[in-house]
């Protein structure tokens, strides 16, 4: 006994070693749950955020995300207010990180822009204006003039392009805003192969939004239940199937649409067969998903934090979106980790679920080094 326990022992040992050797950082289970949240804050600097100070440095967050208005107060320069000045915050929060955090925005172009003119940015062109024209060259400059200034402030990962179908023009959250292409699917994914070869010559990661289709909705999932089981068709999984298999996406945002023809019991967001089902197993999907924002109503009218955190994981989401711009919880970090940390203990979920997450993530921020 004595023998074995020695043997062990010395592989562990050696484990510790070859691990520290490759310069792998060994993180504890509760810093691993950190890298799967990305979580919003108040402060154009962080002199008084001292909640993501910490969760970034002791809980080891993954991400953040920043905006422009805050819904709450209905103020803008929340995080923004001008070049120098996100510089300056940017350099700031990947200072506290001890590995690449992930610094995101909204920045699709026309409406829906963080870095907007009225904080000292260029105006930029929407989805549907691109679309309008389909022109190989204006989409790759366009693209590449929002990546050159997400690159320059020290963005590094924008919540764009959106390859929703233009299928319902009276979609208060997509077609009316500009924010769909068009409603020919090849379109969209050629118009999106192009935003996204933009944004990688210029070392901005992106996100593919909204799996597996908004653009037929006619309601706003920010606001509450949106079904889209009358509405949705397949060809908005078309962009998706064209896209995927080049190998250019970085990661794919799902949206919180309930759609009974795919599950009829869970929204996307919180459905394995949406998820693992349909995005991993079906169309081939090896890499990050990212939620919507956790705090819409779609979700947070309906369940607990606890049953949004176990089901979205469960169903195969890596990146935990907590905007804090719907609802402001300064306290989230903590209690979402303490939530999933607690499910692992349950045996609700497993650590080898979380790995499974956290390895991703890994995966997806190496591609920052290149």
């Amino acid at each position: 006994m004595k023998y074995k326990s020695w043997l062990v022992l010395c592989i562990l040992l050696s484990l510790i070693v070859v691990n520290s050797a490759a310069g792998e950082d060994v993180l504890t289970l509760d810093q691993k749950i950190g890298q799967m949240l990305m979580v919003g804050f108040r402060g154009t600097d962080l002199a008084r955020v001292g909640f993501i100070r910490d969760a970034i440095k002791a809980r080891r967050l993954g991400g953040v995300i920043l905006f422009d208005y805050d819904v709450v107060t209905g103020r803008r320069g929340r995080n923004i207010f001008s070049a120098s000045q996100l510089q300056q915050l940017t350099a700031e929060l990947q200072g506290l990180a001890k590995s690449p955090l992930l610094i995101a925005v909204d920045q699709e172009g026309g409406r829906i822009a963080r870095l907007n003119p009225r904080n000292g940015f260029a105006a930029t062109l929407s989805h549907r204006q691109l679309g309008q024209q389909n022109d190989v060259q204006l989409t790759l400059a366009e693209a590449g003039k929002i990546a050159a200034q997400l690159q320059t402030t020290g963005i590094n990962l924008n919540f764009a392009p959106v390859v929703d179908l233009c299928s319902n023009p009276d979609n208060p959250v997509i077609a009316r805003l500009g924010r769909c292409f068009s409603n020919d699917p090849q379109q969209v994914a050629e118009q999106a192969r192009l935003y996204m070869a933009a944004h990688q010559q210029a070392g901005v990661l992106t996100v593919l939004k909204h799996f597996p289709g908004h653009g037929s909705s006619k309601s706003d999932s920010h606001q509450g239940f949106t079904d889209v089981s009358q509405t949705w068709k397949p060809a908005e999984l078309i962009p998706y199937r064209s896209l995927i298999p080049t190998g250019q996406v970085d990661a794919i945002m799902v949206a919180h649409v309930f759609n009974s023809e795919i599950d009829p019991q869970y929204p996307a967001s919180l459905s394995a067969k949406t998820i693992d089902g349909l995005l991993r197993d079906q169309l081939g999907f090896k890499g990050v998903v990212i939620s919507d924002d956790l705090q819409m109503a779609a979700l947070s009218k309906y369940y607990s934090l606890d049953e949004i955190l176990y089901r979205a994981i469960q169903a195969g989401t890596d990146v935990l979106v907590f905007g804090n711009n719907l609802a402001y919880n300064e306290t989230i970090v903590n209690q979402a980790i303490a939530a999933i940390k607690q499910q692992v203990r349950q045996g609700r979920l497993s650590e080898a679920r979380i790995e499974q997450s956290y390895r991703r993530i890994l995966q997806l921020k190496a591609k920052l080094e290149d």
